[in-house]
């Protein structure tokens, strides 16, 4: 109908409380978004409240009234916690509420990380501060900071605060492994945290104090999304990837990253062309046209073989791109990945 084909609003936000009836708040949840004509993912738990939905402007601001006004977030969910970016609807291919352990998927029981062991959240003005300090420390190479981006690796490609440490993960599940292999890396060090609307960090900065090694562990307050509400043009350089069908948002003009096959400066993903795959890559448009869409060669091959019902287990996902990235990192931090990303 007409109010969903106007230019909308994409809202990302969480919430951290005790939820006794997830599956009460569950269905309130769906019908609720229903009703507003809202599409997108929202994960409930005992531990709390993740979305990201899409729909009109009059639409999602009556969703945070709503939500707001519930009394399970009241006094913690405030408007500040919404962030909120162009979009609509149609970002998103359908509506997914469930019921979940986690409201972030760690795969650590909250039972034994909680939410409640957090690092110190600093403004994106604090933050600001922080990383011009720590830039300018680094580059003298005296920095016991640790500038560390908690996101996936083809998140991070495409845009990252300069002189960042960005693990090389595909999934956040394998954070606290990345943690557990590189402790040394953390060893006396203050962390500066941060991920995309901040609730990873909320589990990630949990994670990385249980093990007791780092001096002090910071995070960025409401992520990357309200740093660049504030700072545009500040140390995060690049573009923000977002989990829908926009897979990305800018706030400057800058392209870091290249494209998989010429090299071009290019930062605009694609799903792999292979059926099996979920990889994304960054093709050029003259790469595209010359018909390499594929993530890898291997995939790229996969595609051409027509494949049958049968094998398609097998195939899931697997290929060169998801061969390099075991759950447990291989390779160390080189001194590369430290460096001042100028």
């Amino acid at each position: 109908h007409a109010v969903g084909s106007q230019v909308g609003d994409v809202l990302l936000y969480y919430c951290y409380c005790e939820v006794r009836d997830p599956e009460k708040l569950c269905a309130w949840q769906k019908a609720l978004c229903q009703h507003l004509h809202l599409t997108g993912k929202v994960r409930v738990a005992s531990e709390g409240i993740n979305g990201t939905v899409g729909g009109s402007k009059v639409a999602t601001s009556l969703y945070i009234k709503v939500m707001l006004s519930q009394p399970l977030f009241k006094n913690i969910l405030c408007q500040e916690d919404f962030k909120s970016s162009a979009g609509g609807a149609h970002c998103f291919p359908d509506l997914r509420v469930g019921v979940f352990k986690e409201i972030v998927p760690m795969g650590i029981d909250p039972k034994i990380v909680s939410y409640k062991e957090t690092g110190t959240h600093l403004s994106p003005q604090e933050f600001h501060r922080e990383v011009e300090q720590y830039l300018s420390q680094a580059t003298q190479g005296q920095s016991d900071t640790i500038l560390l981006d908690c996101r996936n690796f083809y998140e991070s490609k495409i845009g990252h605060f300069q002189g960042c440490l960005a693990p090389d993960i595909r999934k956040f599940s394998y954070f606290p492994s990345y943690i557990d292999e590189n402790l040394e890396i953390f060893k006396d060090k203050r962390v500066l945290m941060y991920c995309t609307g901040g609730i990873r960090c909320e589990r990630g900065s949990a994670y990385l104090r249980s093990k007791a090694v780092c001096r002090e562990v910071y995070q960025l307050k409401g992520g990357i999304h309200k740093y660049l509400e504030e700072f545009p043009d500040g140390f995060y350089r690049g573009k923000l990837f977002v989990f829908d069908d926009r897979y990305a948002i800018c706030s400057n003009e800058d392209i870091i990253s290249a494209c998989r096959y010429c090299g071009v400066l290019w930062d605009q993903y694609k799903l792999c062309s292979s059926q099996h795959c979920r990889q994304l890559v960054l093709t050029c448009p003259s790469c595209c046209n010359k018909g390499l869409t594929a993530c890898c060669p291997v995939c790229q091959e996969k595609e051409l073989k027509v494949t049958s019902r049968a094998s398609e287990q097998i195939l899931k996902e697997e290929c060169e791109c998801t061969k390099r990235r075991p759950r447990v990192p291989i390779e160390r931090v080189s001194p590369r990945m430290l460096d001042t990303g100028k």
